[in-house]
């Protein structure tokens, strides 16, 4: 008996790693055999040609590269590549070389191939494209139907399903207990909006997409014509900033770095104060490698206080949540340094940082980034001679 679970374990370190369930809606690349007129082709160019500013925006995004960003094309090659992750990273059956038949396995994990004959090459360069959120069954889709443009649009019941299709990817599995699955946003959203849940959270349905709030965060309004010669109206942004974005992690955090009063003459004692004011999920977002942290100094030399905050998981021989330290919507986290009045300290600094990627990450996956893959949120300091002014 011994001998089988130890022989059970060591397979567990070597096995494939399954971390999700392929749901039925996730197990295939969106379908296009139907291509709607006026449409030739389904290039974001095609698009452009009405739709230019929409066009312009999307260039910028990381939707844009959701295929060709280097690090995903490091960190898949690390996993294996598995075809899973093409469903979203270039979701339209044309973008992909092969067309998925079947599965060899009831997981869904090793699906059976054919030669796609209808695989476009710069198309799969476009990652997650407009026809990823505005095709399906032949139809263009909107947040307004209309039978009298230049093509008949699909009315969307909410923008967010759209959102839902690949950021809600999760399921349960008997050997996953974790609290939030992969690309787990909805379910931290979903999770907050209960009161916190505690516990496991694996299988999660959106039964109503518009509590999400994706689109009304990441896609701000704006007045302007949606199509070339069209009359302007209320229509959103197709930018999608997130973490890459300074400005829109600093929208999304209250930042406070304050002295604090004490009962005793030999000590001062400083406080930095995180909330997350502008997300309804979790900050930082995404997988563990991305991380917020959190330094005081006093004099850069005389003392120092380091702290992160991320989520962090045992992958092997099962998926454990350990802890998570990042911030859930509304709750600050303070942060606190005491500084002694002997060596004379000139001053109290703090600083935090967003890092895209945990550096132990990028050197085991071997990605040599030619782009910075930090930055900085806040930088504050506190003469100390000042305080003491103040004090008196």
């Amino acid at each position: 008996m011994l001998v089988v679970v130890i022989g059970f374990l060591g397979w567990r370190f070597i096995r494939p790693m399954n971390i999700f369930v392929v749901s039925e809606a996730f197990e295939k690349p969106i379908n296009t055999s139907i291509i709607p007129p006026p449409l030739e082709t389904l290039h974001a160019e095609a698009c452009a040609a009405c739709h230019r500013e929409i066009y312009d925006e999307w260039r910028t995004t990381i939707h844009s590269q959701a295929w060709t960003d280097p690090y995903f094309q490091v960190d898949w090659k690390f996993d294996g590549y598995p075809q899973i992750c093409k469903n979203c990273h270039i979701p339209l059956d044309r973008q992909q070389e092969h067309l998925v038949v079947g599965f060899r396995d009831k997981e869904k994990w090793q699906p059976i191939l054919d030669p796609n004959p209808d695989f476009d090459p710069k198309l799969q360069r476009e990652g997650v494209t407009c026809a990823v959120c505005h095709l399906r069954e032949g139809e263009i889709l909107g947040t307004r139907g209309s039978q009298s443009a230049a093509h008949p649009v699909r009315k969307l019941s909410d923008g967010n399903q759209v959102c839902a299709q690949c950021h809600v990817v999760g399921g349960e599995r008997w050997d996953t207990f974790w609290r939030f699955p992969p690309c787990g946003t909805v379910a931290e959203i979903k999770a907050v909006q209960a009161g916190e849940v505690k516990g496991r959270v694996g299988k999660t349905v959106v039964a109503d997409n518009a509590s999400l709030g994706c689109v009304e965060c990441h896609m701000p309004v704006v007045e302007r014509p949606v199509a070339v010669g069209g009359q302007p109206r209320a229509t959103r942004k197709h930018v999608w900033r997130g973490g890459h974005d300074p400005a829109m992690v600093k929208q999304g955090l209250a930042i406070r770095f304050e002295e604090t009063s004490t009962n005793t003459i030999d000590k001062r004692s400083f406080t930095l104060t995180l909330t997350n004011v502008g997300a309804t999920h979790y900050l930082p977002t995404g997988t563990p490698d991305r991380h917020l942290t959190v330094l005081d100094s006093a004099g850069g030399v005389l003392k120092d206080k380091h702290d992160t905050l991320k989520r962090t998981v045992m992958w092997r021989p099962f998926i454990v949540d350990l802890w998570d330290t990042r911030l859930p919507p509304n709750k600050p986290r303070i942060y606190k340094i005491d500084v002694g009045v002997a060596g004379k300290p000139a001053f109290v600094e703090a600083k935090v940082r967003y890092h895209l990627l945990e550096e132990r990450r990028r050197r085991r996956i071997g990605y040599e980034n030619t782009e910075p893959i930090a930055y900085e949120v806040f930088k504050h300091r506190i003469a100390l001679e000042a305080s003491i002014k103040k004090e008196e």
